[in-house]
């Protein structure tokens, strides 16, 4: 059974970085796929990222392209979620979540095509 679990969120002020972590455990398949959500208070989840094992495609919602990147360390089974230039408004609970293939990011961004969920890591950005 597949786990995750979130490592690297703070306070951090605007115009800062923090790198966000997805350990993965109990996956034996490169045919998966990993999404960065998160939800702010009072909003709805939001889809951020995602990247596809098979292939290293990689989508982003509008508001963090060119801010924020996906990418996977297979030796250290773990996904990471770079995020530079952070404004206030990317203050959230990040998580990450996992599903099989499904290739052509479809729906890369819908929740509840996810079945496996971390916990959660929280990220301020505050002066």
């Amino acid at each position: 059974q597949v786990h995750l679990v979130e490592f690297g969120g703070g306070l951090v002020k605007p115009g800062g970085s923090l790198r966000l972590s997805c350990a993965i455990s109990g996956l034996f398949s490169n045919y998966y796929e990993i999404g960065w959500f998160r939800q702010a208070p009072g909003k709805e989840l939001e889809g951020v990222s995602m990247i596809a094992f098979v292939d290293s495609s990689t989508y982003y919602v509008d508001s963090v392209k060119g801010r924020f990147t996906v990418s996977r360390d297979n030796a250290k089974n773990t996904v990471y979620l770079q995020m530079n230039s952070l404004k206030t408004e990317d203050t959230a609970v990040y998580y990450c979540a996992g599903r099989g293939f499904l290739g052509h990011g479809y729906k890369w961004d819908d929740g509840t095509q996810y079945n496996v969920w971390g916990q959660g890591t929280p990220v301020t950005v505050s002066s």
